[in-house]
């Protein structure tokens, strides 16, 4: 494993139970809570997070990642428990990613069409990346929808982070 896997991996194991964090303070009953009509709802943003999630032991298997996005499931439950299952899976495939794999051609495709082709560890730290700031979208949308702001990298106005 080369450090910048390492550091990939670190960095990818610090995030997740921030995004779970998150994902858990979304309430349910408000899953189509856009603030403006151009916003994605919340209920999407957080499903193109377990899907991306998802995506990333697509990557580290083929090389290859097809977004595609599909409906989302009713509930916040549902998708934390995406979300929590693809990490799983993940977990199952970083350690396993040798200096080959992880500098090998990858490419990100929509629809059948590569839209950004690079490197593997260049794809996983644009997706992590990506993450990260759809989770900062949906942390902000917590309150407008009555839910509260988790502690993510220190406490909030409403979590000590304690």
């Amino acid at each position: 494993m080369t450090a910048n896997h390492e550091f990939w991996v670190k960095c990818w194991e610090d995030e997740v139970p921030r995004f779970v964090r998150v994902l858990k303070a979304l309430p349910s009953d408000r899953l189509d809570y856009k603030p403006h009509e151009k916003n994605t709802s919340a209920g999407d943003l957080a499903w193109q997070l377990a899907i991306e999630h998802g995506n990333l032991s697509e990557l580290l298997d083929t090389g290859v990642i097809n977004f595609t996005p599909t409906a989302r499931p009713q509930t916040a439950d549902e998708i934390v428990a995406e979300f929590e299952r693809a990490g799983d899976e993940l977990k199952k495939r970083v350690g396993n990613v040798d200096e080959a794999k992880w500098s090998s051609p990858g490419d990100f495709r929509m629809g059948g069409q590569s839209l950004w082709s690079t490197s593997v560890q260049d794809l996983c730290w644009g997706y992590l990346f990506d993450m990260i700031h759809h989770r900062g979208q949906l942390s902000a949308y917590l309150r407008p929808m009555g839910g509260k702001v988790p502690a993510i990298y220190g406490p909030s106005a409403d979590d000590s982070g304690g």
